[in-house]
């Protein structure tokens, strides 16, 4: 043939040169078989390469290019058993170096491929898988094909994470929920997977939810006023009442995170898909338990555990409790704060006052371990009419004052029976809450409990000798204290005051008396019955008003106090009357001389009352002083 070997003529080859005995078909045809065998390949580009060969440094791969490409063996650690004939995926880098080398790169063709897998999930939503390969703040870094995406804290888990550092290594299904492609960020979610399992499992729950059912649930989260618990996907409220019978401050100090509990369904709304749960409604009731014997006036012991503003609870045991009322803690009629009587976390003692076993109700009270004062068989002597004693000022009012003679009787002093002398508009100008104070008993009624007092009893009327001090007529020093448009108001000695008119407040040189200023008075008007002492100065520079005070003081004295006006004396009689004049001026004179003489008595007294009250005083204050250095 003369296409064998044979017949090859090599002096025509040698002499043409390669190719140069082909037509131009012949040379198109063998150009197009040539460039079949070969494959169009385009730089950043992924494409599939058959390894055929590995040595000490590269993986020798062939894409089906003109030449082979190099990778280097470090890119193969996650393939130990790769051999030829493989076929891994790869990125085109150059076409060609300056050396001629196809450039190849394994390890950017699996970024490039885990960004389209990336793309693609989040368009498709589709899953993927990762693992995490650190902790970050608020969250964790997740390594998905070799590309780094962030996987929030939020995001991991339908219940709160409270240690990240459990998953860092693991393996995790996510699902892509954002990519920012300006900075190559990648968002994902494991919580979304786990919310699509739970949310049939919700359903399911929900479907099937009726009162009294008893479910197992883990506690999710805790707070003051209760815990949520998971109950497999639907989140239920245990309110701290409904944890334990017995007060708990805070759910803490009887349950844990993470603990799994039997719980009963309250109440449920469909609507809002709330749940009401009970964990102490899985146990009975304490007051079922109650003893038979505790009824109406037994004596329990328990602790309080709280105190309120009217009173305070005893837990006599957990789930059983009495109200003590701030008015069964003392026998004392004013009402305090049940602070002063008692304090939460206290041993008590009290008697059981009502019982109703039904409503679940008990009322006790404290008072009632002593007996009440007022029936005691000596309080009819001990607080008898005229016997005096000393007690505490608990309350201030308009018309007088309380007293605490002892804890549970007290007695009203009257803001008349506070002073003989002085004119106490408020009880505040004499006395303050909290002082003592002696009074005498003035009225006893002990049906009723109460007790009249008087302080200013314990002196003897003053008015008695004020009537033979401050005669009519009689001069005195006074101080005028205030002064209106209705008179003066002037302090006398001996602690007590007297009024002057407008018209006695006139000095000699036509000027008026003002406040502050002391002066001479005289003595025009005196009521022991009205307590009231009318003086003027005017009177002891006025001719006609100190003739007005002598008619007056004659007037007086005629009538024996002045009471009674004298009867004019008919005209037959008006000469016997002057036959007889020099002996009317001489017991006149008798008269006057015996009022200086009772008036001077009467200072004598009042001094000497003085003198005893400054001493009992000073007395006292030693006393108090000793009792407190004791």
């Amino acid at each position: 043939m003369s296409n064998s070997p044979e017949n090859f003529d090599w002096d025509k080859f040698e002499s043409q040169g390669f190719g140069a005995g082909y037509s131009k078909a012949e040379k198109a045809e063998m150009e197009k078989m040539y460039d079949d065998t070969l494959t169009t390949v385009q730089e950043q580009e992924v494409v599939t390469g058959t390894v055929v060969g590995i040595t000490d440094r590269d993986v020798i791969l062939n894409i089906g290019f003109k030449s082979d490409g190099l990778v280097p063996v470090s890119e193969f650690r996650d393939l130990p058993d790769l051999k030829p004939g493989d076929q891994v995926e790869v990125f085109i880098e150059d076409q060609e170096d300056p050396n001629g080398q196809l450039i190849l790169s394994r390890k950017k063709a699996k970024i490039v491929s885990a960004w389209a897998k990336i793309y693609d999930a989040l368009e498709n939503d589709n899953v993927l898988d990762g693992v995490v390969k650190r902790r970050t703040k608020g969250g964790l870094i997740m390594d998905i094909h070799g590309v780094e995406a962030f996987l929030p804290g939020s995001q991991i888990d339908v219940k709160p994470i409270r240690d990240f550092d459990v998953f860092v290594g693991k393996k995790m299904e996510v699902k892509v929920v954002k990519i920012n492609a300006a900075f190559d960020n990648v968002v994902v979610s494991h919580k979304v997977l786990i919310e699509k399992d739970l949310e049939q499992q919700r359903a399911a729950i929900l479907n099937n939810l009726e009162k009294g059912q008893v479910l197992e649930g883990v506690i999710k989260n805790m707070t003051n006023f209760g815990v949520f618990i998971d109950l497999g996907g639907v989140d239920g409220l245990l309110h701290i009442t409904d944890i334990s019978w017995g007060r708990i401050n805070h759910p803490e100090e009887v349950l844990q995170l993470d603990q799994k509990v039997n719980v009963v369904v309250l109440d449920f709304d469909e609507d809002k898909k709330r749940i009401s749960l009970g964990m102490k409604q899985l146990t009975p009731h304490p007051w079922d338990a109650l003893p038979a014997e505790i009824e109406v006036g037994s004596r329990v012991q328990g602790k309080i555990v709280n105190v309120a503003d009217y009173g305070a609870f005893l837990e006599l045991m957990p789930g059983v409790e009495g109200l003590i009322h701030v008015s069964e803690m003392s026998w004392s009629q004013h009402l305090r704060n049940p602070q002063d009587f008692i304090k939460q976390g206290d041993e008590v003692e009290a008697v059981v006052l009502t019982l109703d076993r039904e409503e679940r109700k008990m009322s006790l009270g404290i008072k009632q371990l002593t007996e009440d004062p007022w029936t005691k068989e000596d309080v009819l002597t001990k607080y008898a009419v005229g016997t005096k004693h000393t007690g505490v000022v608990r309350n201030l009012t308009n018309f007088g004052l309380f007293l605490e003679l002892e804890e549970g009787v007290d007695g009203l002093v009257h803001v008349s029976d506070l002073s003989w002398t002085k004119k106490i508009k408020h009880p505040s100008e004499f006395v303050k809450v909290g002082e003592n104070l002696d009074v005498v008993v003035l009225e006893l009624d002990v049906p009723n409990r109460r007790l009249a007092l008087g302080h200013k009893q314990l002196e003897e009327n003053p008015w008695d000798t004020f009537e033979s001090v401050f005669n009519i007529g009689s001069v005195h020093r006074a101080t005028v204290l205030e002064k209106s448009d209705r008179g003066a108001t002037l302090e006398l000695p001996y602690g007590i005051e007297g009024f002057s008119f407008p018209k006695g407040l006139q000095k000699e040189d036509g000027s008026q008396v003002e406040a502050g200023e002391s002066l001479d008075f005289r003595v025009t008007e005196f009521s022991k019955e009205d307590r009231k002492i009318i003086l003027s100065h005017t009177a002891t520079h006025s001719e006609v008003e100190s003739a007005r005070a002598a008619r007056a003081t004659k007037k007086t004295t005629a009538t024996g106090g002045g009471e009674k006006k004298e009867a004019k004396a008919p005209k037959v009689q008006k000469e016997a009357d002057r036959s007889t004049l020099g002996d009317l001026d001489a017991l006149s004179a008798l008269k006057e001389q015996m009022l200086e003489n009772e008036k001077e008595a009467g200072v004598k007294k009042l001094e000497a009352a003085a003198a005893k009250k400054a001493k009992d005083a000073d007395n006292n204050d030693e006393s108090a002083e000793e009792e407190n250095n004791a």
